[in-house]
């Protein structure tokens, strides 16, 4: 994380701005999937399969794993000291990318048709 002038705002500001978006974003996901006649994987993925949904669905999972990794790396920062700071930061970025690759992954099979 970077320590430069303006860096603690700059992340505060991100972290509100995620949680803002989250709120629509979570609310469309709830909603639409309450909304659906049943939550069999047939139905969900046809309904992830077209194209407004994918590109929310893609918004939403961007907007959960950057809130997620600022609010872990707040934490870390706070009660992780020495050389374990960093390896722990590290850590939480590699996890937070890898559940996005599986993420975009996920909705790549869904809306385009391919096999996992």
């Amino acid at each position: 994380m970077s320590t430069g002038p303006g860096s603690a705002s700059r992340h505060w500001r991100n972290q509100r701005l995620t949680a803002i978006s989250l709120i629509p974003l979570g609310l469309w996901f709830v909603v639409s999937l309450l909304r659906q006649p049943s939550l069999e994987h047939a139905v969900v993925a046809g309904w992830f399969a077209r194209p407004p949904q994918t590109l929310l669905a893609v918004l939403f999972g961007a907007a959960l794993l950057w809130h997620s990794l600022q609010g872990v790396q707040i934490v870390l920062e706070d009660y992780v000291r020495g050389r374990m700071l960093g390896t722990s930061l590290m850590i939480a970025r590699v996890l937070h990318l890898a559940a996005a690759v599986a993420l975009a992954w996920a909705l790549w099979c869904i809306a385009f048709g391919g096999s996992a």
